[in-house]
């Protein structure tokens, strides 16, 4: 018995060193380092679905996954769009908020600004926002001074203006199509207005507040105007069928603001690749990510603007393209 007696404390000794492992960690727990990162959770808010603001999305989450961020993986994306609709975006921005996102994606100025409203915490990467400063959203482009930061789709308006002399020299009449309310039309419609007049070209608007307008618009600038500018405003690009329906029954050849719309039957552009932009907007994210405070990170334009031409759009306008205009161009439509 004193035998055992004396055996039992260098047992215990000997379970005690085993249960240490020489530094092993007990069974079914892991070291920090060892355990899963948790997926970035990234939202997405969008004003409404057209090709130009989704092309700008895939660009986005493209260069996301290729720089190993990849959604269902490390990266848990929540896509959601207003479909038009300035209530649901504001519905959309509180949700992000309680669901406490690591980082928000905003798609076109009401986008960003509804989101901008509900936090001044979480990181805002913009894209397709044409004036963020105008919108209020940062206090510079060079230094945001705010939680926003992305990139800006300002295309060159007095440029793409200038197209249609191009086009169409003998131009003197010019509608425009936008909707009144929405920030970034506001800043576009008035560049427009100063380049119509040092271009001697008078500048017909017309107004639609919703999707539902947008025909009706373009209708009453029939027998009014040699060509239309479209520029990137978020209610007109959504029901460009509408507009090129019209158009393309009356001869009239519509210059757009972006690529997309000419690829969807526009005659031309001088603009924003919004697939390209998606993919700078990425890239900023990326370095946002890492530690950079979009307080201090520019909002950035995009560096060359594309002149592409529909061919076939040209054919149901009525429009004759120069060789001269093709070869200036860095994609033809045939």
């Amino acid at each position: 018995m004193k035998k055992l007696l004396l055996m039992v404390p260098a047992l215990v000794m000997a379970f005690a060193l085993a249960g240490c492992g020489g530094g092993d960690e007990p069974a079914g727990e892991q070291k920090p380092e060892q355990q899963e990162a948790k997926p970035v959770q990234l939202g997405i808010i969008q004003i409404v679905e057209h090709p130009a603001l989704d092309a700008a999305r895939q660009g986005f989450l493209d260069v996301m996954a290729e720089n190993g961020y990849k959604n269902g993986e490390n990266l848990a994306v929540d896509f959601q769009s207003a479909q038009g609709d300035k209530s649901i975006l504001q519905s959309i921005a509180g949700k992000f908020v309680n669901d406490q996102k690591d980082m928000v994606l905003a798609i076109a100025t009401d986008s960003a600004i509804s989101m901008a409203n509900e936090t001044t915490e979480i990181p805002i990467l913009i894209t397709a926002v044409t004036d963020p400063v105008t919108a209020k959203l940062v206090e510079s482009l060079d230094k945001p001074g705010t939680n926003v930061t992305g990139t800006t789709d300002m295309n060159p308006v007095a440029k793409q203006l200038e197209l249609i002399k191009d086009f169409v020299p003998d131009a003197k009449n010019v509608g425009i199509i936008y909707n009144s309310s929405e920030v970034n039309s506001q800043v576009q419609v008035e560049i427009a207005r100063e380049a119509a007049s040092d271009l001697e070209l008078t500048l017909h608007e017309a107004t639609a507040i919703a999707s539902g307008e947008v025909m009706q618009a373009a209708q009453s600038l029939v027998g009014k105007v040699d060509a239309i500018y479209l520029p990137t405003d978020n209610t007109v690009i959504s029901s460009l069928p509408a507009v090129l329906q019209v158009a393309e029954e009356n001869k009239i050849p519509i210059i757009a603001g972006e690529g997309n719309s000419v690829e969807e039957g526009a005659l031309a552009t001088l603009g924003i690749d919004y697939e390209k932009l998606g993919r700078q907007t990425a890239e900023i994210a990326l370095r946002v990510l890492e530690g950079e405070k979009p307080a201090d990170t520019p909002v950035e334009g995009q560096k060359d603007a594309n002149l592409i031409i529909n061919l076939q759009a040209a054919e149901r306008f009525g429009v004759t393209v120069s060789d001269e205009l093709k070869a200036k161009a860095t994609q033809v439509i045939e």
